[in-house]
């Protein structure tokens, strides 16, 4: 099998595997989704603790006002009363006026960050350095442990409005947003290797040949944002183990000019003639008036 290490710009995504007689085009839509999902999966964990912190959701008509504001316009969260946490809810109001204040008990928002860490960590980039390739299996059991959490913690489900809610029903709306920004459509995904676009229409080994036991590293870009920087020629590892050596060098190099150090001639005990001098009576001589 052939590993990719996919990059976005110089920082590491995720490891991939496939053959080399895949088409490019099949390739794309394959790392886009699990690029794309791991945004996802992301998305949901920047929520979650907001939920487990501050409850659900208010409708957009009640964000941002005060209390004062929502009694004067005589609104109501129609939904507060029936998205109600496992256990009971705890008030802690939302300073940003964003959720509803009704939080879930101790055990519940327990409950939510363990989840939420343990998703993250299925996804997360440093399964690079551990050698582990994702699957788009893996990022699909990343959001079903949140949704199972979701739904242990608020069994009668979210707001359709909350972000969560829209997240795992693929109903969200990200335009305007920062995040829109980072994901890439899979009919706008390019590949690139060795400075080069892998164009569509054809297969991976008519770039890198018939060997099913190469590694190498492969860019996803979206269409139109021009060519990503060339991989440099260090990596940034041994880049690390370059500059530690070149310091321990330095610090031999000190060591040894400290060692070499001649000052000592300078001393009374290491002058050769003072044995003569002395004999001769020629020490301790003043030119003063006594």
């Amino acid at each position: 099998m052939v590993q990719l290490h996919i990059k976005r710009g110089d920082e590491s995504q995720f490891l991939f595997t496939t053959t080399v007689d895949v088409s490019v085009e099949t390739l794309i839509q394959q790392v886009a989704q699990i690029y794309n999902g791991r945004l996802k999966v992301d998305r949901i964990c920047s929520e979650m603790p907001e939920l487990a912190d501050h409850g659900t959701t208010l409708p957009p008509n009640m964000q941002g006002l005060t209390d004062d504001q929502i009694t004067d316009l005589r609104l109501k969260d129609e939904w507060e009363d029936k998205c109600i946490p496992s256990g009971g809810a705890e008030f802690k109001k939302d300073d940003i006026g964003r959720r509803n204040g009704r939080a879930p008990n101790k055990k519940m928002k327990e409950l939510l960050k363990k989840t939420m860490e343990e998703a993250k960590a299925l996804i997360s980039k440093k399964q690079v350095q551990a050698n582990v390739c994702v699957t788009m299996d893996m990022v699909k059991a990343a959001l079903d442990q949140l949704r199972g959490a979701v739904m242990i913690v608020y069994p009668m489900g979210l707001p359709p409005h909350d972000p969560i809610r829209m997240e795992l029903e693929n109903q969200e709306d990200l335009s305007g947003t920062q995040a829109s920004l980072k994901v890439i459509p899979e009919e706008e995904g390019q590949l690139w290797w060795a400075a080069k676009e892998m164009q569509r229409g054809k297969k991976l080994q008519d770039y890198i040949g018939k060997n099913d036991k190469t590694k190498i590293v492969v860019k996803i870009q979206k269409r139109g944002q021009g060519a990503p920087s060339r991989e440099p020629v260090v990596s940034e590892e041994e880049h690390k183990q370059m500059m530690l050596h070149y310091y321990r060098r330095q610090e031999e190099l000190k060591k040894l000019d400290e060692t070499d150090d001649d000052s000592y001639l300078q001393s009374e005990w290491a002058d050769r003639q003072a044995l003569k001098r002395q004999f001769q009576g020629l020490t301790n001589i003043k030119w003063g008036p006594r």
